[in-house]
């Protein structure tokens, strides 16, 4: 599908929320302070995925404040899910390049000219993404860094390096940058994966579209000069939480392996997939077994083995719910 032109933009700011109205007052403050920006031509667009809350109050009070600087656009996405969100956003955006925030994220002030000075000096990058520092409510346990990237915490040094989606190796889709026609021509209308729902908590959401835009020839990137910070509040660093996100972010991994698989290569995927993280297991249980008792991280890691083993039975069950709808 060829890139809309009309009345194009240089930069979309989308913001995915879900209930957002307490988080949204503080990283709008913050756009309003952005620097180096006059040479952008940017628009902010706030998607709401089906909030309960008085979000839409909250972004009416914040759009004439906009106007002086950019326009402010509020959409209601009713498909729940995150990837759902995002396809919205791409849908509304009028910028060439779509910069993603979350409602719990918080720019440094030279955040958006750092993503687009980057896009102009990486010509082939179809996505990109910075350092994303936790500033947490409580203290986190320890070796905590171990994990940290499985909540969206990123700090991979100063030097800018290409990421690796062969490995599953990429950023997440908080305080991502795409080229919006590198998402239109790739990314499928209909995500495998859809992100967070109520009773769901499997992840790759941030992922799958990011497979799609490699695929098709396109670089992913790690810019250190873009610089983001992720509030952490304190439930998510409680146990029952982080064994959830682990199991979750586990699930999803045969699915993503074979996003750009060959047919001859998906029932290698599927031996690996499960053998590979039976090793995992028992070498992690035989060297910590005293230790996972009590060690939060330990447990994290655990889990995480033993929801990539049950990837492909997840996907399978995942398959026969699609053929149930369908024939019902």
């Amino acid at each position: 599908m060829a890139e809309v032109l009309t009345k194009s933009l240089d930069v979309t700011l989308a913001i995915p929320t879900y209930n957002g109205a307490t988080r949204l007052p503080k990283i709008l403050d913050l756009l309003l302070k952005q620097v180096n920006v006059k040479k952008i031509n940017w628009e902010v667009v706030i998607i709401d995925n089906n909030s309960s809350d008085n979000t839409s109050e909250v972004i009416s009070n914040y759009q004439e404040i906009f106007s002086n600087e950019c326009s402010l656009k509020y959409f209601m996405e009713p498909q729940q899910g995150a990837a759902y969100a995002r396809l919205r956003a791409v849908r509304e955006a009028r910028g060439h390049l779509i910069a993603f925030l979350d409602d719990d994220n918080l720019p440094a002030s030279d955040w958006l000219a750092a993503a687009y000075d980057f896009a102009i000096e990486h010509p082939q990058a179809g996505a990109w993404s910075g350092q994303i520092h936790g500033e947490f409510e409580v203290k986190p346990p320890e070796d905590f860094q171990k994990i940290q990237a499985f909540l969206a915490i990123r700090e991979h040094g100063d030097k800018a390096h290409l990421f690796e989606p062969e490995r599953l190796n990429l950023p997440p889709g908080a305080a991502l940058v795409v080229r919006k026609n590198a998402w239109f021509d790739n990314v499928p209308q209909k995500p495998k994966l859809s992100g967070k729902l109520p009773g769901v908590f499997v992840q790759g959401d941030d992922y799958e579209p990011l497979l799609h835009i490699h695929n098709a020839g396109w670089e992913i990137w790690y810019n250190p000069a873009m610089h983001t910070y992720h509030q952490i509040p304190h439930w998510r660093l409680e146990k029952d939480y982080l064994l959830k996100l682990a199991r979750g972010c586990g699930l999803c991994v045969f699915q993503l392996r074979l996003i750009n698989a060959k047919n001859w290569e998906k029932p290698i995927i599927l031996i690996r997939t499960i053998l590979g993280n039976l090793r995992r297991i028992v070498k992690h249980f035989i060297k910590h077994n005293h230790e996972l008792k009590t060690d939060i991280t330990l447990l994290f890691e655990m889990e995480f083995y033993l929801g990539s083993m049950l990837s492909p039975f997840y996907s399978f069950r995942c398959f026969l719910n699609d053929i149930t709808r369908k024939i019902t």
